[in-house]
């Protein structure tokens, strides 16, 4: 056998209560890229080990010259019955926001459902909720928008993955993906009244070329067989039925059917660029340190590979940041490598234990 089943890890709870989390992504089938669907199960490791409660998750409505892609609603699906979790999905809002305070009004009830789900689920939890946003920033920003009030008392953060870090202007100038597919939504996330743990993908773009790991960017990238072969056999299954493209309705049967050896072996020689792992992770508590050892955020013993610091940050109607310390700041961060020389192989190694856990 090409792929063999290593030790599954055991579920390790931490203490306290579990972190309510809300995820929006850019999750589509056929995939745009890849590292979605490593997300959309590193969210749900998180939630089988029992240290978030996931509360739902919203796609968004597939980007403009994007029309055969679909909401992956299928992987979802999967990810429900492989952890034994049911996690509600909602489709996002496909009309872009003509400014960063535009709440769209006119918008149909099915436009902005994903919308709905974010302040539904806010309104419902007795504990503020974590939410990350690892694509468009359109559903969550028009949410806030609608209703400040909520966000200011029942948001506990919101995980910004989209941007340059770059203090320099003339480099932030230059937009990150994340960033075009709404800048305005992207802008009045900033304004926001809660905290916001800024996330940029590159220090500046030219990092996207280089591929190097920069301070004030959250890239990183890994062979796919450092962490694949290593995978329960219906977590292998789910991302072969992502990596074929398949756009058939059988995932019950990909699922649980016989492990596609050929497709596993070609998806593992890939290398696979990631940006949110360390986001999920700090959300419900932890870090990350050299060894790649995930641990609590209250018993961090020597120094992590990155840290969230304060900062002051302004954002224009462009999507174009600037930003400065501010050790004062209580409500916005940026993350920051504080080892760059060992946070891409301490990232793999921490989201490869982290999906160990699945079963």
């Amino acid at each position: 056998m090409l792929y063999p089943i290593s030790t599954r890890a055991g579920r390790s709870k931490k203490s306290g209560p579990k972190t309510p989390m809300l995820h929006v992504t850019d999750l589509f089938r056929p995939h745009v890229d890849p590292d979605d669907h490593w997300d959309l199960a590193c969210v749900y490791a998180l939630a089988y080990r029992g240290d978030i409660d996931l509360k739902g998750i919203v796609i968004d409505y597939p980007p403009k010259g994007k029309t055969a892609r679909n909401p992956d609603m299928m992987a979802v699906a999967q990810m429900n019955l492989l952890s034994g979790i049911f996690a509600p999905a909602a489709v996002g809002s496909s009309v872009p926001m003509t400014s960063r305070d535009d709440l769209q009004p006119h918008a149909s009830a099915t436009d902005h459902r994903g919308v709905q789900m974010v302040l539904e689920v806010l309104r419902a939890s007795p504990q503020p909720v974590v939410i990350n946003v690892t694509g468009s920033s359109r559903d969550v920003a028009i949410a806030g928008k609608k209703r400040p009030d909520l966000f200011a008392d029942k948001c506990a953060a919101i995980y910004l993955n989209a941007g340059t870090g770059s203090p320099k202007k003339s480099l932030a100038s230059k937009l990150e993906y994340n960033v075009t597919l709404d800048k305005a939504a992207y802008a009045a996330i900033f304004d926001l009244p809660c905290p916001i743990y800024w996330m940029p993908c590159f220090e500046e773009m030219e990092s996207l070329q280089n591929q190097v790991v920069r301070e004030y960017g959250t890239h990183y990238k890994f062979r796919q067989s450092e962490i694949l072969p290593h995978l329960s056999d219906m977590l292998q299954n789910y991302f072969v039925y992502m990596f074929g493209k398949y756009a058939d309705h059988n995932w019950l049967g990909y699922l649980k059917g016989k492990k596609d050896e050929g497709m596993l072996a070609r998806a593992a020689d890939n290398d696979r660029h990631m940006w949110c792992t360390g986001g999920f992770l700090h959300a419900a508590g932890y870090t990350v340190l050299p060894d790649g050892k995930i641990v609590s955020l209250e018993n961090a013993a020597g120094q992590p590979v990155f840290t969230f610091d304060p900062i002051s940050v302004t954002c224009d109607d462009e999507g174009v940041t600037g930003w400065t310390r501010d050790p004062s700041s209580k409500n916005r961060f940026i993350f920051h490598v504080r080892q760059v020389d060992r946070y891409q192989s301490a990232l793999t190694k921490a989201m490869k234990s982290l999906l160990l856990a699945l079963p």
